[in-house]
């Protein structure tokens, strides 16, 4: 846990009532929380240090220095001396993000509190394409980053009617508190996505919602996958990157939002991906220049010698056009090494009857004893470019083992981004949103809640990608 003081993007007073009551809050939560094992670091604030050095309160040049002189007194010379003489066991830092020991060279406030050589870094950009890995910055520590999409359409029912199940409705603005949200979110999806154009005005706002998930899901995951395979270089002085952030996890309210869980709990697909992309073993793959590398990325605490599996699938063929198998390769414990390195030409070429639109790749790491890493994928063009992508027939059978659910879902074609969704029966299932590239699939559902069979079944909306049109 990282553990931020209650204070955030803006300016706050020094007089002495209010820093008797600052200094209160913060011994009694010291005190209180410090036992807990999972607290890592504590924070005097967030992005206060970066809201003086850019002027975000448009601060007239000449009293700056009273601002800066109250900043210091309520972070270093109040919250942080009182952290400090509480708990002598974890760092604390006054802002974040921050440069560390630099913003602490320069009076505690840095000219650039997101210089990526340093500190921490926070992170967004809704403008640029997000399974672009050369937008994010190669930075110490990613404390903060993230994409929005939209709950549920069984959790914003509850608190709706008809009249407001549109992209577009008063309501879909009045809940976005995020200026121009709703459109950075289909900008973003139109990159990769074909758009709905149901003319059934309902299942238009229900496949809207679905592809909010899938785009979040996927750009955070390209995003943290890159953040993960930084970890053990360093290139012009940036990387090392030792930690990873999103933003955000949970809900206040039903609306969209930054969160990976709904209001309610429910999950929705990028806390399902985030099992994956945090796993502790994991193959990553990007490309640069033509070539496709693939980093196998371990947070194990030992070496493992393991056998990379690459598999090249056509979108319309449920049998793999062809199989690599790697054996031997070394991933180191607590790092990141590469393991894989091929021209996606060659790559096709070798494949024979493979183009970039017609074929994704999918790879995953095998060793002894069980272990194994979840199996990654990677897109070689946009889904809305792909060819040879068919409407699949998705059928599932549902059963009752002891206290949890299986569901048999079976395919007739390759299926993107499928999704299980059993409205308001409260649990969560095992894997969610996955790319099927098999006949078979097994996925249990873990109730929170007294279930049935029957209401599973009646409950169930299955998706895939091609199921929005």
């Amino acid at each position: 846990v990282w553990q931020d003081f209650m204070f955030a993007c803006a300016l706050y007073p020094t007089d002495q009532n209010y820093l008797e009551s600052v200094r209160a809050e913060v011994s009694h939560q010291v005190r209180r929380l410090k036992s807990h094992p999972s607290i890592i670091l504590w924070s005097g604030n967030n992005e206060n240090e970066a809201a003086i050095a850019s002027n975000w309160f448009s601060i007239p040049y000449g009293d700056i220095g009273v601002y800066i002189k109250d900043y210091v007194t309520l972070y270093v010379k109040n919250i942080r001396e009182i952290v400090l003489s509480e708990d002598k066991s974890r760092p604390f830092v006054a802002s974040s993000p921050t440069n560390g020991l630099e913003s602490v060279k320069e009076g505690w406030l840095s000219r650039d509190p997101y210089d990526t050589h340093y500190g921490d870094t926070h992170f967004y950009d809704y403008s640029s394409d997000c399974w672009n890995w050369t937008v994010y910055p190669k930075t110490r520590f990613a404390s903060e980053y993230g994409f929005q999409s939209w709950p549920s359409f069984s959790t914003i029912e509850k608190i709706s009617s008809p009249e407001d199940w549109s992209y577009t409705s008063n309501f879909s603005l009045h809940r976005q508190h995020h200026e121009g949200g709703n459109i950075q979110m289909l900008q973003e999806i139109g990159r990769h996505f074909k758009l709905p154009q149901s003319p059934d005005p309902v299942k238009h706002f229900k496949d809207m919602i679905y592809l909010t998930q899938v785009m979040q899901a996927q750009c955070i995951k390209t995003e943290t996958e890159f953040y993960r395979f930084s970890q053990s270089e360093i290139i012009n002085g940036e990387g090392h990157t030792m930690g990873a952030l999103y933003w955000q996890l949970n809900d206040i309210w039903q609306a969209p939002s930054w969160a990976s869980l709904e209001y309610g709990g429910k999950w929705k697909l990028l806390h399902y991906f985030a099992q994956n992309f945090f796993a502790p073993l994991l193959p990553v793959a990007y490309e640069d220049k033509g070539m496709l590398h693939i980093y196998g990325v371990s947070d194990l605490h030992v070496d493992h010698k393991l056998t990379l599996r690459v598999v090249v699938h056509s979108w319309s063929s449920l049998e793999p056009v062809c199989t690599l198998a790697r054996e031997g390769v070394t991933v180191q414990a607590q790092g990141a090494v590469p393991i894989y390195k091929e021209s996606i030409s060659d790559l096709l070429e070798r494949c024979g009857n493979c183009t970039r639109r017609s074929c994704v790749i999918t790879f995953c790491l095998v060793g002894e004893d069980g272990l194994q890493s979840p199996t990654n994928h990677y897109f070689l063009s946009s889904l809305k470019d792909a060819v040879g992508l068919e409407k699949t027939h998705l059928s599932v059978s549902v059963s009752q083992q002891d206290d949890i659910y299986i569901f048999v879902l079976q395919t007739t074609a390759v299926a993107p981004f499928v999704t299980l969704d059993v409205g308001s029966v409260k649990g969560r299932f095992s894997d969610n949103g996955f790319l099927m590239t098999e006949k078979k699939k097994m996925i249990v559902f873990y109730p929170w809640e007294p279930t049935s069979v029957e209401e599973l079944e009646s409950s169930l909306i299955l998706t895939s990608l091609l199921d929005v049109v």
